[in-house]
Parts: structure tokens; C-alpha cells; sequence
């Protein structure tokens, strides 16, 4: 999967249809102005998907907790280069009726990558580490085994931390509470207890940008073996301590106050399977633990740093060099740099076993958001980041596809209905008053643009009804000629 692909993906036809009291709906402590009340609500009541048609589809932030299976989530507005406002919804635990608050603390998954980018950088400023020099210049508690695979190229920090190094390992599943936790040596040599493939060469360094969280537990291990530090001593110290993250931490397994953390629910809802979260010894690519105040102090450090007008961790010239893209145009070290309308943005999406979140922060003007859920669902985040861009008058940030969709009278509609097969997954579409659905983990509405083109808001993707050659509906197909056959 490319970084592009993984920055943007989006699970397949998800729903389970959640209840959320309306009285316990939204927590917050905070009393704002009316000026940023209103704009609160005004986010609340505008989640806005990836295309509009004629009936400029909006949505309220319950409607798509509901939808997306999210029973908690946590958000934090920044303007001008401050927290505008922070607010709570729903269930940090459905069971023990525990509601979200802005202080309850979530899995940030991959945006551990960008903290982890700042510690990496920190040793570069202190000059206890050269981003272009052979990595096993560095480990000394393992090494890295070149292969022909990498024809005879040197893996340099800078290509972990950039998903440059042609390293496998795209992601980690994490261990329950039951299981033998490995150590990062067993991870990356993919020995038991380790669930996880070897980390090892998948073409030579340099050659282009392909996700991997094993280079990045690569970079983890060249931290503790020069420092001497256990990964989250040094994480708190040299990173967190000094942006004011003084509610987040590395440390795995978690050993603070339960009630704090958030439980993780899979994409249907239902609690996660051996314990409320999984335990992620990979801490570099997926341990963080935090809430979005604190992520929030990251990012408007990261802003300030950049204009030269603060230097907590890093010095305007590391943080420059942070958010430079190193081999394509959007992977930097640690972090995802993207245009967008007429501004540049810096970023990362973050996913373990029942946590979804995203951050995203401008070069200039101070403005970002962030948000984190206790649902497998990645699917509301964006429209949330796009709801608070509408409201707060971010420069052409938000440019929906335009559509114009159609009315298929209803005898047409039988000829879809039926049962289709898309990678080994039965996927259900159904006719509900005069409409079609498809209809799996979640119900998605089908918005026809021909009698065969359709799209959902659910996920950014347009389908094309397939027949065969007596005009009957065979199929399904995406852009990239992704079939789901129809089996039913």
C-alpha cells in the first residue's frame, strides 16, 4: 500500500446502528463565548463528506456517530495558533456507562510516528545521530541484514522515518492482555511471541515511498541503543515533558488510572476481544497514548517552531527539515505534507485494533484540528476536519466532487438487489422505501449518477453496476477495476 493509498484509506461498507442518549451525548466543562459556542454547534451540524450533489448533503456529528459505530470520540479546534475550543462525546466505556471527556486518553496508533519523529530529530540537534548515515552505524543490539534486496544501497534514519527504506512491515495487530509480549529484536526478526512478519527488505532504499511501521521500530531501536533510555523515559523527557503533554506516555502496557483510557470497539460496535485495547510494544509506530488537548499542544509547537517563534524541542531549523518531504511530495520524517486549496498542511492518520484519530495543522495562520475515537470506523474523522474547514473559513480547503445524482424508478431498483461477493466478503444490497442500500457493517446509501454509475458518502469512491450479456446485473465494480461479483 503506498502512503498516499494509506493517508487516505477508508474501511469498506461498514454499520451498526448505535444508541447514544442525547443527555449524555456531548461532555464538556468549558465555557466558551457565545461567538465560539456558536461556532461549536455550527460544527457539530455540518459534517461534510467527500461530494456534494444537489441536495448538498450535510450531516450532525450524532447522526454520524450513530452511523460509523462510534461511541466515543474527542475533539479539539486550534485557531491562530491556540486551542479555540475542546469537546467530548458519548462513551469512553459503554458497559461501565463511562462518558468521553476531554481528558480521557485514546490509542494515537501511527500518530505515534510524528512524536516519534520529534525524538529522532532531537538526537539529530544534540548530534548524537546523523539522519544520512548506514543505520547499522548505529544499532548495537542488532543489526540490520542486508540482502541482494537492497543491492548493496545503505537504509539511512531519514528513509525510516520517511517510509523510504523499502522495509516491510506496513502495520502491527498489537497483543491482548493474555498474550507473551515480544521485544522489539523478536518483532523485527519476526520470532515468537511476535505476530508479526520479519522486517527485512522489500526492494533497495531510496527507490520510493512505501509505508512501513517496521522501519519505524527500527528507528525505535537506534533511540534506546544510543541513549540508554527505555523508549518511554527518553519520550518523556526529551519530548513529551517539555510540550506539555504531561497527560500522554509511551508505556506499554498502560499503568496509570484505568478510567483515563478510553476502550476500543471494532467496526460494528461491539468491545474489543481479550481486553479493552491491545497492548502495543512496537511504541515508536503505534504506542502513544494521549487525549487531543495534548496532541493539540504538539501541533501548534510544531506551528510555532516553524516560524521561529518557539523552540521547546526542536529549533525552527529541525522542524523545517521535520516537515520537508524527502523523496516524493508528501512524505517528510514522521509526518504527511499535503496542498491543500491554496495552504500546506502537515498531518497523520493513526489506526490500532478499536482506535481510529487524525491530526492535521497549517504551515501558516495557526489553524488545525484533531480528533480521536474509540471506534474501528475511520470514516468520521474527515468529515469532522472538514465540517470545522467550512466553518472556520479555511482557504478552499474544502472541495467537494460534484455530483448529480438521479432517481431510478422503483421496478429498476429490483434489478440491483441481491447478494455480492468482494474479496471473499458478502456484501448485501437492499431496497429500503424506493432506495437502495448496501448493507454489511454499515448501511450506505446508493446515490445513482447513471442507471449504472453510483457512489456512497461513506467512503471516497465511485461504483459502476456491471451486466452480462442478456442485460442482467452481474456485478459491481470500482475505478480500479476491483470487481464484487454478484453470487445471489
Amino acid at each position: 500500500m503506498t502512503i498516499k493509498t494509506f493517508s487516505f484509506a477508508l474501511t469498506f461498507f461498514l454499520f451498526f446502528q448505535n444508541s447514544i442518549s442525547y443527555k449524555l451525548f456531548a461532555q464538556t466543562r468549558h465555557s466558551y463565548t457565545n461567538e465560539v459556542e456558536n461556532k461549536i454547534k455550527q460544527v457539530e451540524n455540518n459534517l461534510a463528506p467527500w461530494v456534494v450533489d444537489q441536495n448538498n448533503l450535510k450531516f450532525t456529528i450524532e447522526e454520524r456517530m450513530a452511523k460509523y459505530n462510534v461511541h466515543g470520540l474527542s475533539i479539539v479546534v486550534i485557531k491562530d495558533y491556540q486551542i479555540e475550543w475542546a469537546k467530548a462525546y458519548g462513551w469512553a466505556d459503554v458497559s461501565e456507562k463511562r462518558p468521553v471527556t476531554t481528558k480521557t486518553l485514546f490509542q494515537a496508533g501511527s500518530i505515534s510516528k510524528s512524536l516519534n519523529g520529534v525524538g529522532i530529530l532531537k538526537l539529530v540537534q544534540d548530534k548524537q545521530l546523523d539522519l544520512y548515515t548506514d543505520i547499522n552505524n548505529y544499532l548495537t543490539t542488532w543489526k540490520f541484514p542486508y540482502d541482494s534486496l537492497s543491492k548493496n544501497k545503505k537504509i539511512t534514519t531519514a528513509n525510516l522515518l520517511s517510509h523510504t527504506g523499502g522495509l516491510s512491515g506496513h502495520g502491527f495487530a498489537g497483543y491482548t492482555n493474555k498474550d507473551e509480549i515480544p521485544s522489539v529484536k523478536d518483532i523485527l526478526d519476526g520470532k515468537k511471541p511476535a505476530n508479526s512478519e520479519p522486517v527485512r527488505s522489500i526492494y533497495e532504499p531510496g527507490k520510493t515511498a512505501e509505508y512501513s511501521g517496521g522501519g519505524i521500530t527500527i528507528s525505535q531501536l537506534i533511540l534506546t541503543d544510543l541513549t540508554h533510555k527505555t523508549y518511554e523515559d527518553y519520550m518523556w523527557s526529551q519530548v513529551l515533558k517539555p510540550l506539555g503533554m504531561k497527560n500522554s506516555f509511551f508505556t506499554q502496557p498502560p499503568v496509570i488510572d484505568k478510567n483515563l483510557l478510553s476502550t476500543g470497539y471494532f467496526l460494528n460496535g461491539k468491545e474489543l476481544v481479550g481486553g479493552k485495547y491491545n497492548i502495543y510494544p512496537e511504541q515508536a509506530a503505534a504506542g502513544l497514548w494521549t487525549n487531543p488537548t495534548d496532541l493539540a499542544k504538539y501541533v501548534i509547537e510544531t506551528q510555532l517552531s516553524l516560524k521561529g517563534d518557539s523552540k521547546k524541542v526542536l529549533s525552527q531549523e529541525m522542524t523545517k527539515l521535520r516537515l520537508t518531504p524527502y523523496l516524493d511530495d508528501e512524505s517528510a520524517l514522521g509526518v504527511f505534507v499535503n496542498v491543500i486549496g491554496n495552504e500546506k498542511y502537515f498531518g497523520h492518520t493513526g489506526g490500532t485494533n478499536g482506535f481510529i484519530s487524525e491530526y492535521i495543522g497549517s504551515f501558516e495562520n495557526g489553524n488545525g484540528v484533531v480528533v480521536m475515537t474509540n471506534s474501528g470506523n475511520p470514516g468520521i474523522s474527515r468529515e469532522i476536519i472538514n465540517s470545522v474547514a467550512l466553518i472556520y473559513k479555511w482557504n478552499n480547503f474544502y472541495n467537494p466532487d460534484v455530483k448529480k445524482s438521479i432517481t431510478i424508478p422503483n421496478n429498476i431498483l429490483e434489478n440491483y438487489v441481491g447478494e455480492y461477493l468482494l474479496n471473499g466478503q458478502t456484501i448485501s444490497i437492499i431496497k429500503k422505501q424506493n432506495e437502495l442500500w448496501l448493507n454489511n457493517a454499515i448501511k450506505s446509501k446508493i446515490y445513482f449518477t447513471t442507471d449504472i454509475d453510483f457512489y456512497i458518502t461513506e467512503k471516497k469512491a465511485e461504483y459502476k453496476f456491471t451486466k452480462d450479456l442478456n442485460g442482467v446485473i452481474n456485478g459491481f465494480i470500482d475505478k480500479n477495476n476491483r470487481e464484487a461479483k454478484r453470487i445471489k
